[in-house]
């Protein structure tokens, strides 16, 4: 069985590289529209669009901040003008994301971190709703992480914001499902892309002996998640979490 997307708009914040990329890849090889969006590396951003281009279809690459407010309604107004009203939104953008004990942050980087995984979905929810509302059609799906429910030690700002974003997306999830709108969440584990890419051996043999499967997830395992939440197929799939980490929060 295939799944269905019936040529709709995609929106995914930070899309350029890491498991954004491969999910808005994904997306455009079963039929979607894919907004791209990036905000910091150019050069990075308009090889990862020529990847994307060369899948086939209408597709475009948008710049801009998701935690800025005009910033959010300048991105949601492009995307329109270029290939129509977001249909599909995945807020997955993020930054550095260091551990380390709680008297070595402040209160700076905690904000970063509330403004990426909280103010952002928020933002691009309230431009993307109002579309998807009337339509009587939408699919809204965050990205968090096994590290909220895991409540990791030394990663306080990070198991923080997260929850806060669960929080967001259960709301959501039963506020908008009168209007035929889904709110799900997709929990990846430690799925190495290239911010992984200074990880010891040490490091990753540890998470490993955590993992009833013994091995670590694809970007595409994400994305696949991704593409069945999105689908007409899940249409009567809300306030869920996906979890995909080979096992790991198994309780």
């Amino acid at each position: 069985m295939s799944l269905t997307i019936n040529n709709r708009v995609a929106l995914i914040t930070g899309s350029t590289r890491g498991l954004g990329k491969q999910m808005a890849l994904k997306l455009a090889e079963n039929g979607a529209r894919v907004a791209m969006n990036y905000y910091g590396n150019q050069e990075l951003a308009e090889q990862s669009f020529a990847d994307l281009q060369a899948v086939g279809g209408e597709h475009c690459l948008v710049r801009g901040d998701v935690t800025d407010e005009q910033g959010v309604q300048q991105i949601v107004a492009e995307v329109a003008e270029k290939i129509g009203p977001v249909d599909i939104l995945v807020p997955n953008a993020t930054c550095e994301q260091p551990l380390k004990p709680i008297e070595e942050y402040d209160w700076a980087f905690f904000q970063r971190m509330v403004d990426f995984f909280q103010k952002s979905p928020f933002l691009l929810t309230q431009a993307c709703l109002p579309h998807m509302r009337q339509q009587g059609w939408g699919r809204i799906v965050h990205l968090s992480s096994e590290v909220f429910p895991g409540s990791w030690a030394e990663f306080c700002p990070y198991c923080s914001a997260k929850g806060g974003q669960t929080g967001l997306a259960r709301s959501n999830a039963r506020e908008f499902a009168p209007y035929g709108v889904t709110v799900n969440i997709i929990a990846p584990g430690w799925i190495p892309v290239e911010r992984h890419s200074d990880a010891t051996d040490e490091e990753k043999a540890d998470y490993l002996a955590t993992a009833p499967m013994g091995k670590f997830g694809d970007p595409q395992d994400v994305a696949h998640a991704l593409l069945y939440l999105v689908s007409e197929e899940a249409s009567f799939v809300t306030g869920a979490t996906l979890d995909v980490n080979g096992g790991r929060t198994i309780y």
